[in-house]
């Protein structure tokens, strides 16, 4: 099913020169089955509501002094109510108006180096779309799965355009194969898919052999010139 996302942004410029200018945001959106409201800067997150829980939470980095927003998740339930209230009206609004659509660019990989055996995580990021409505999908050797899988908000680029992220745990198994597939409006009908699999190279013996070989011949080499210096010491 299609969504229609309205999106309510606040920007503002901070500017401490000429040369360096920072912007922070706030970011509402909503449709028929989703609600979202975070704070950011220069495209990094520091706060969103999680209306599952009920509650605000703090994503700002760990290297800089807690930020706290008091009050800001009943300012967020507030600012959903009123999109929810005004999406009727914004869609008779812009369904007449052309959109100008972005296709998307995915990319696959790995959170963690990747050991067999050892549990990680596949992540699936996609960027540049406009506007925010995608789907994605994960397979596993060809079966679709949804299990350890999760999906992140949507989150404005400077560009105008957006990045969602989509996770997969699993663990590595040596020939098993992962795909993430993408479907969106401007790919007009076409599926974008990324294949991602497990490969891991065994530590190579030759270098081990090589120098276990050398260590050899350079002790023979020692012990050799070792016997013909006592020889000639004893022919003296």
């Amino acid at each position: 099913m299609e969504l229609y996302i309205t999106i309510l942004t606040l920007a503002i410029v901070l500017s401490t020169s000429a040369e360096f200018e920072h912007e922070a945001y706030e970011f509402t959106a909503c449709s028929d089955t989703e609600e979202e409201v975070f704070l950011g800067y220069d495209e990094e997150e520091f706060w969103h509501a999680d209306f599952t829980l009920k509650k605000g939470v703090d994503t700002s980095p760990d290297v800089i002094e807690p930020i706290t927003f008091p009050e800001f998740y009943e300012i967020a339930v507030d600012g959903i109510r009123g999109c929810k209230r005004d999406l009727p009206e914004f869609l008779d609004t812009f369904r007449s108006i052309p959109l100008e659509e972005d296709s998307p660019q995915t990319s696959i990989y790995p959170k963690d180096i990747v050991q067999l055996g050892v549990p990680n995580t596949l992540i699936c990021h996609v960027t540049g779309f406009f506007p925010p409505s995608v789907s994605i999908s994960w397979t596993k050797n060809n079966i679709n799965v949804t299990e350890g899988m999760t999906l992140s908000q949507y989150r404005p680029r400077t560009d105008a355009t957006f990045n969602i992220f989509s996770t997969l745990m699993f663990t590595p198994t040596e020939g098993d194969i992962y795909s993430c597939t993408v479907n969106h409006r401007a790919l007009q009908g076409q599926q974008q898919t990324k294949i991602w699999d497990v490969d891991v190279a065994l530590p190579s013996v030759g270098p081990a052999v090589f120098c276990g070989v050398s260590l050899t011949l350079g002790l023979l080499g020692v012990a050799v010139g070792t016997f013909f210096l006592i020889k000639g010491n004893n022919c003296n």
